[in-house]
């Protein structure tokens, strides 16, 4: 049995379509495919409701067989009574139960979270970079668990609640009826007052609830943004400033969950001012009834059972509903965060790119990520498959602009740029960085095993080949010397986050295995040995040499020795291509390039200010 309800839901089951941004469209969005498990469950929970109101019902039977059997005739005359309340408490209702708790602890419990978390995490991980630079990533992590967990408790609330209060309160109602009218009308008049005071409370939970959602997520950014960032703290002996900045945000939290819990509070206090009306109204009633000859000593019972119940039940079921509308609250802060449309998408009619030969075609492109900022401006630039091309210029003059627009981390704002005659703007953003390898100055590593990383580059590879590429970055021999804190070593050693445990130089030599793994046609060096000291950078020059062979190259450097050898040499300044020849050619024009040249101090090209103060 458990077996087949774990199969109702598929716990990775890929979402249609982006999210919608109205709260029951997200909703939907959010639980499409499990609303047979969820309608399972809501069955069973509404069961285990009724079987409450049966309880009572029998037990009044019982008590009306036992006042008006003799002592000495009651097995005669009421065993099959006895025998099925025998049955009921002891098979019948805890089958029913049992039942519910598996639809709940099944189907619900390990499905619905990573279910809606692995759809958030599709479409979060498919934004614009920009998206990530606009925001603290520890708030991102923390909106796509907290919206998660909102979605997956107001769905476990609506079974394990709504749907049992429902089948309760309907039950009482027809049992009431069967005894006299005004019962069952009295009920619903109570049941309209707890609506009226769920309508009034409920809306203002809600707000509040998200107003302390969204303070508990930018707590969780500010932690997260110091924690990452610590070795900057400490260098800079900023613990009391970062102190502060936390203690700020979590006292924004702290005022928020004053307001909810105030709220809370008087929430409550009314809650029982209205339960404790229940048993007044029913049992009172019942008691009038009796004493004209209405009713029986076992409606009595069984009104006050009824009556006891649905005022405990008026507890648990406004609590269960202040969670869900502090849950919905929580989701449409999340909501706000995580949903907006991607701004960069591949078209509906994109092309998979596949092999390319590695012809790159920036045809009169401009870029200023639209605003005045520094970019490119009318770049045109034919780069032949083969062709190791150097890029350089001062800060700022568009260099790391012209390599973000190859990946379409961007698009262009004029113009067109083409590899092999495509337009990016036509082929899949996948397939495109499939063609593309690239190292950068500032590395990126995961807090995984040194293997991990460097498959990164292409997880079908084999061991030989990661070692091969390690070789060739002269990166295995020191792999080989890693130890982690848990005593793993060699390839299998974790590098901390964002491969703290390494040097400069050995992150980049781990980068540069990762883009020789990859083999891609175009290769991309951004300041690529620029953390290597020289008698590594020359080894690793050497493999670089080797990985150029029959690729594509666009290498970034303010070291121009690292790139005086290559084919032709672009020189950009504001945006724009001002100089470009191979090296020999450009220190004959005596200009740009050739001031960078003699200027530069043990090969390093600075800004132009930077340059002007070395002269000097």
């Amino acid at each position: 049995m458990h077996s087949y309800f774990a199969r109702l839901i598929d716990a990775f089951r890929p979402a249609e379509g982006p999210p919608p941004r109205t709260l029951l469209a997200f909703f939907r969005w959010c639980l499409s495919g499990a609303w047979p498990g969820l309608m399972i469950a809501a069955t069973t929970s509404a069961l285990t409701g009724v079987s409450d109101v049966a309880s009572a019902v029998l037990l009044g039977a019982v008590v009306d067989a036992v006042v008006s059997t003799p002592t000495d005739q009651i097995w005669a005359q009421q065993g099959w009574l006895i025998a099925a309340f025998i049955a009921f408490f002891l098979l019948i209702r805890p089958a029913i139960v049992g039942l519910s708790t598996a639809s709940s602890s099944v189907i619900i419990g390990p499905n619905i979270l990573p279910l809606v978390l692995s759809r958030l995490h599709r479409w979060t991980m498919g934004h614009a970079v920009t998206f990530f630079d606009n925001d603290f990533a520890g708030r991102i992590a923390q909106k796509q668990m907290q919206t998660a967990r909102a979605v997956t408790d107001v769905a476990t609330e609506f079974v394990n609640v709504v749907a049992f209060a429902l089948a309760s309160v309907i039950g009482s109602a027809a049992f009431l009826v069967s005894v006299d009218g005004w019962g069952a009308l009295a009920l619903l008049v109570w049941l309209a007052a707890y609506i009226a005071l769920i309508r009034v409370f409920m809306p203002r939970i809600r707000r509040r609830s998200a107003s302390r959602a969204s303070a508990r997520a930018m707590v969780t950014g500010q932690v997260v943004d110091t924690i990452t960032n610590i070795k900057t703290v400490k260098l800079f002996a900023h613990a009391e400033h970062e102190d502060r900045a936390a203690l700020g945000a979590m006292a924004g939290f702290r005022e928020r969950a004053l307001d909810f819990g105030r709220l809370a509070t008087w929430f409550r206090m009314a809650l029982m001012i209205v339960a404790g009306a229940l048993p007044v109204i029913l049992v009172g009633g019942a008691i009038l009834l009796w004493r004209q000859g209405l009713a029986t000593a076992g409606d009595i019972a069984a009104s006050g059972a009824i009556a006891m119940r649905l005022s405990q039940m008026t507890g648990w079921v406004s609590m269960a509903l202040m969670s869900v509308w502090g849950s919905i609250g929580e989701v449409e802060d999340g909501m706000k965060t995580l949903a907006p449309p991607h701004a960069l998408t591949n078209r509906p009619d994109a092309t998979v790119l596949g092999r390319v030969a590695g012809r790159i075609d920036y045809d009169h492109v401009s870029f200023s990520y639209g605003t005045d900022a520094e970019g490119i401006i009318d770049l045109d630039l034919h780069v032949a498959p083969g062709e190791k091309l150097g890029i350089v210029g001062a800060s700022g003059a568009g260099k790391s602009t012209m390599v973000s627009l190859l990946l379409r981390l961007y698009d262009v704002e004029s113009g067109a740029l083409r590899i092999d005659g495509h337009d990016l703007r036509g082929v899949t953003q996948e397939s495109l960085r499939h063609n593309i390898a690239m190292v950068t100055q500032e590395t990126a590593m995961f807090n995984r095993s040194a293997r991990d990383n460097i498959l990164y580059g292409r997880p079908d590879a084999g061991e030989d080949e990661i070692i091969a590429a390690a070789r060739a970055a002269e990166a295995h021999e020191f792999i080989l010397t890693l130890r982690d804190h848990a005593g793993r070593t060699g390839y299998d050693a974790h590098l901390g986050e964002r491969g703290v445990k390494l040097s400069g130089g050995q992150r980049q030599r781990i980068a540069l295995a990762r883009a020789l793994l990859k083999d891609a046609p175009i290769l991309v060096l951004d300041e690529a040995t620029s953390a290597l000291d020289s008698e590594v950078e020359a080894q690793v020059q050497t493999a670089l040499h080797r990985a150029m062979q029959g690729k594509t190259v666009l290498a970034i450097a303010h070291r121009l020795s690292t790139i005086a050898e290559l084919d032709r040499i672009v020189v950009l300044d504001a945006g724009r291509i001002v100089e470009q020849g191979s090296h020999a050619e450009l220190l004959a024009l005596d200009g740009t390039y050739a001031r960078y040249w003699n200027r530069q101090s043990g090969g390093f090209l600075g800004t132009e200010d930077e340059a002007a103060e070395a002269a000097e």
